[in-house]
């Protein structure tokens, strides 16, 4: 036994509430792998978590969490031994499972990457769920035969954890790339990502009857859905794709089919959670090596456990950007 630091959300008839408490180890679920976690992050999910939205956490008291990067501590499969560096994202880690923002998690040893070589711990979890869900979106694309030479790409929610991650990776690899955002504020930031240009996200926002429109976009990378996925769609070049992942403006949006068969557009689903753990190893092997991101700590900033009230309450309000690194241990 253990005893250690966590944050725990309750839930009670007054509301929502957290604090800093003392675990013991042996209270955490069953799993073949014991961590002591180094560095966690934040997502939007982490913050729907704590503030009880339906759908992501079942029962309370819980300590959200998605993101987990540490060492083996303890393990009963062969695969891992104490000492191991190891990243845990996704599968069920801070949604009903104890999750990062305590400094031990137990998981099963099936959602556990060993980190590889050329990436440290603290880069494992400013790239986190938000960067790997990127990663993800770009290899789609380019399994669909996307490449620099087709024109410009299109990032919705470019500030966001993702889309930040979306337009430094897509530029580092030669794509010419389009911002999205609402936050005109942010100019400055999205061009030192890597931004060829900004697009106020007011130009995709409003409602357009025509089934088609101009082409504008050879392929576009969309976290925010709705009434701005629906007109990418609408103006995607012939073969064009969008990766969709994400719904801050809405999980719903409208379409004909005619960009699909006057076109021949496609549009990806992007799920980073229940992905299979060799495909997960892929494209962390990606990360540390062809697709390695230099100047990471340009996208963040370091908080401990204390700080992530505030941090969540900011992203819920939509005053986020780029990514929030937890140092745990």
């Amino acid at each position: 036994m253990s005893k250690y630091t966590a944050l725990v959300v309750e839930k009670s008839e007054e509301g929502m509430s957290h604090s800093l408490v003392q675990l013991d180890t042996n209270d955490l679920p069953e799993g073949e792998v014991l961590i002591k976690v180094s560095f966690s992050s934040v997502n939007y999910k982490d913050a729907m978590s704590m503030t009880g939205v339906p759908g992501v956490t079942r029962q309370y008291p819980h300590t959200p969490g998605i993101d987990a990067a540490g060492v083996v501590a303890e393990s009963t499969d062969g695969n891992f031994s104490p000492g191991d560096e190891i990243i845990c994202i996704g599968y069920d880690l801070g949604m009903n499972t104890s999750g990062g923002f305590g400094e031990y998690i137990r998981v099963p040893s099936k959602w556990i990457s060993k980190l590889p070589e050329g990436l440290s711990l603290k880069d494992s979890m400013i790239i986190g769920t938000a960067g790997f869900t990127a990663a993800l979106c770009l290899e789609k694309l380019e399994l669909m035969g996307a490449s620099p030479e087709d024109g410009p790409v299109l990032v919705t929610g470019a500030t966001g954890g993702v889309g930040s991650i979306c337009v430094m990776l897509l530029s580092q690899l030669g794509y010419e790339v389009v911002a999205c955002t609402g936050k005109t504020e942010k100019k400055a930031f999205l061009m030192d990502l890597g931004a060829g240009s900004i697009l106020d996200r007011a130009e995709l926002s409003e409602p357009n009857k025509r089934p088609v429109l101009a082409p504008r976009w050879a392929h576009a990378i969309d976290c925010v859905g709705g009434e701005i996925l629906s007109n990418i769609i609408k103006e995607l070049s012939p073969q064009g794709s969008v990766a969709i992942c994400g719904l801050v403006a809405s999980p719903g949006f409208s379409a004909t089919v005619l960009p699909f068969i006057l076109r021949g557009v496609n549009v990806l689903g992007i799920d980073s959670v229940e992905i299979p753990i060799d495909a997960k190893n892929r494209i962390w092997d990606r990360l540390a090596s062809d697709w390695k991101l230099s100047h990471l700590s340009s996208l963040s900033n370091e908080i401990t456990l204390s700080g992530l009230g505030e941090t969540t309450e900011k992203l819920l309000a939509g005053l986020g950007s780029g990514r929030t690194l937890v140092k745990v241990g």
